[in-house]
């Protein structure tokens, strides 16, 4: 996909420090505000680094959150795809987490098992497997995460509940590994527990020594997907557990972790985090967290769900994604302002860099992150991102206050050398200015190892060494349409490419294509509905399946 060209545009209030004084120029429209606040910041290697940084991702799934993906045409699909997972062209999405489907519903929709019944193995049900390869075909580095939110009802034979009969529990999960090197040559980095409900050490155990017996050792625990605690605790307790359990992963931190994880001394994510609708407060929400939850928690990665809000709006949290894609019938989609905020920390990093030694907080409020590759490349990332701008949907956020502010670095150790960065702008335009994303600015000159930003309120900066950045743009999509007042589909496709009809998204149960060779008349093509027990659920599963279509304006 070719990218637009992308205009430079004079750096707003930033300035190289120079020998005799401060070179002043002309600042944008609007802005010109005397910072009220100055203070230093020293970016230093000298005594070595910080934590590992592990990346930054979103989940599919939790449930069936990229269910109308899979049915938009192409080229629309691809540009959708690009957006999230080609490196330097979008979100450049370091972490893929997908949902193991379990037949339960789990937010959105169900999700089909690759294994409905003890007898039963399918490895192409469903759509995550496609979205892993479509995004292993964009970013071969990309990290794939399994978690389960459900399982289906023979897991706990006949018991709400899949830790009885870990053994078997085991067997289903390493199921879905196997099966993704299999069918899909898809390598799983890391498995999760249970989403957000109770861990069993036992069957953690069960699982680690499972995975090794299997030749998966590179398969990594991450537990429990849930809270700090507590699994903190009891991992300090037992030194047997604390050995198979490589990331503890907790949910929606609000940027801070506790004693005991830190006391682990494991990697800690916010293993899902942001939920929040994808306007600009949304956009907000994202940049704070991406920053703090490393500043104020020691977090590693922070994971979003969801990747892309591509189910029916009216379904519960919509348009809870990076990127909104819910209108396979028309091919519109929107980038929202998340993807760009996503881009100002991923384009410049890679798992594996290293976080500098810094306290992170500055003077005025908001945040900064400093990462390094170790072979003299450096990235900072800056947010100022108000309290009123950046609520994310959970948890509440205690009351703070930013201000504009000037913010000198002195880059020391081997950064001191480093003459030119290169300068990557947001402005969120909540009060009267345009919002702008993700704009390249004009490098800034160091001069002997300074310079110095003044800072507004709510937004996001990104200087670098690295040039490879780029803000691709795809041509418009089509225009938004309703869905259909005329729909028909008669199901008669016998080699169809996903099990799911188009537009169908299952709520409670699961429907799959069926041909009826016994039927003689109309009905050989069906759409049938294949779970006949209650699976082990996550939430409220219906009484009766359901499958819903269209929107709520839509009458048939």
């Amino acid at each position: 996909m070719a990218c637009a060209g992308v205009s430079l545009r004079p750096a707003a209030l930033l300035w190289g420090w120079l020998l005799l004084g401060c070179s002043w120029g002309p600042g944008p429209p609007g802005v010109g505000a005397a910072p009220l606040f100055s203070a230093a910041y020293v970016l230093d290697d000298a005594g070595g680094l910080g934590r590992r940084f592990d990346g930054i991702g979103a989940v599919s799934g939790g449930g069936a959150t990229s269910r109308l993906l899979v049915n938009y045409q192409e080229p629309y699909r691809s540009q959708i795809l690009d957006y999230l997972f080609k490196p330097n062209f979008g979100a450049s999405l370091h972490i893929l987490k997908v949902e193991i489907g379990g037949d339960g519903q789990s937010t959105d929709g169900t999700e089909p098992s690759h294994m409905h019944y003890e007898n039963d193995e399918n490895y192409f049900r469903g759509y995550e497997w496609w979205l892993m390869k479509e995004a292993k075909k964009r970013n071969p580095k990309i990290k794939l995460i399994g978690l389960p939110w459900t399982f289906p009802a023979w897991v706990g034979k006949g018991e709400n509940w899949p830790y009885d009969y870990p053994d078997v529990t085991v067997y289903y999960i390493i199921s879905w590994i196997l099966g993704a090197k299999q069918y899909h040559d898809l390598d799983i980095d890391y498995v999760g527990i249970w989403n957000e409900r109770a861990f069993s050490s036992k069957y953690i155990k069960l699982l680690r020594y499972t995975l090794d017996k299997h030749g998966l050792q590179q398969v990594r625990i991450i537990a429990s997907d849930r809270l700090w605690e507590p699994i903190s605790f009891v991992l300090l307790l037992d030194s047997e557990l604390h050995g198979v359990v490589d990331v503890i992963g907790a949910h929606y931190p609000g940027t801070k972790t506790v004693p005991n994880a830190i006391l682990t001394q494991k990697k800690l994510w916010s293993s899902e985090d942001y939920s929040t609708f994808n306007d600009e407060v949304g956009a907000g929400c994202w940049a704070r967290i991406l920053n703090q939850n490393y500043v104020n928690g020691n977090m590693t990665s922070t994971i979003a769900w969801n990747l892309v809000a591509s189910y029916y709006e009216e379904l519960p949290f919509g348009r809870c994604g990076l990127m909104t894609a819910q209108e396979p019938w028309s091919g519109y989609y929107r980038v929202e302002a998340p993807i760009w905020i996503t881009a100002h920390t991923t384009q410049f990093t890679e798992p594996g860099w290293s976080y500098l030694q810094v306290d992170g907080h500055l003077e005025g409020g908001g945040s900064f992150v400093a990462l390094t590759d170790g072979l003299g490349n450096l990235t900072i990332i800056i947010e100022t991102m108000s309290h009123n701008h950046s609520q994310c949907i959970r948890p509440p956020l205690p009351h703070f206050s930013v201000s504009p502010q000037r913010a000198t670095f002195y880059l020391k150790g081997s950064f001191y050398m480093v003459k030119t960065l290169q300068v990557w702008h947001s402005r969120l335009g909540f009060e009267s200015a345009q919002s702008t994303f993700f704009q390249q600015l004009h490098p800034v000159k160091v001069w002997r190892g300074s310079f110095y930003l003044d800072l507004n309120v709510d937004e996001v900066y990104t200087l670098t060494t690295l040039k490879t950045g780029q803000k691709c743009i795809c041509p418009d999509p089509p225009p938004s349409q309703p869905f259909p007042s005329n729909y028909k589909d008669d199901f008669n496709i016998r080699n169809p490419p996903f099990s799911e009809a188009p537009n169908f998204a299952d709520q409670t149960g699961v429907f799959e294509y069926f041909i009826n060779t016994s039927d003689p008349g109309d009905h050989v093509f069906t759409l049938r509905q294949v779970v006949v027990q209650r699976p082990i659920t996550w939430s409220s599963d219906a009484d009766q399946t359901i499958s819903i279509i269209g929107n709520f304006q839509w009458k048939s």
